[in-house]
């Protein structure tokens, strides 16, 4: 990488622990789980997946904000949509689903799609 490259500086601000990056919530380890798993049926390549990475990041700016997961799902759902698995319809409904679900679900308790449905 060079030195003007933003990933570097997302890459630099992870959780870390003495064997590397962590995950700080679960989603973020759910959203990593079914990046890899696209890959393993073949979605699209590592060499793909990190150019839609790089140009999310790149994309948002030097003052984005945004964790690297949150940057991580931004392309997780273009990807996905761009792939032909899901469209925008299906993402936003799919959401939508997991909104009303946290909202139906006490807190400390994991959040299951279709807890929204009791």
């Amino acid at each position: 990488m060079t030195g003007g490259d933003p990933g570097r500086a997302v890459l630099s601000s992870l959780p870390r622990d003495d064997e590397g990056p962590v995950f700080a919530e679960p989603w973020q380890a759910q959203a990593f789980a079914m990046t890899v798993r696209l890959h393993e049926q073949g979605h699209f390549t590592w060499t793909d997946w990190a150019a839609a990475l790089s140009d999310t990041i790149a994309a948002a700016g030097p003052h984005d904000r945004q964790e690297y997961y949150e940057h991580w799902l931004v392309t997780l759902e273009a990807v996905v949509a761009q792939t032909g698995l899901s469209n925008d319809d299906e993402l936003a409904e799919r959401k939508a689903a997991w909104q009303r679900a946290a909202e139906a679900t006490p807190h400390g308790h994991p959040i299951e799609l279709g807890a929204d449905l009791t």
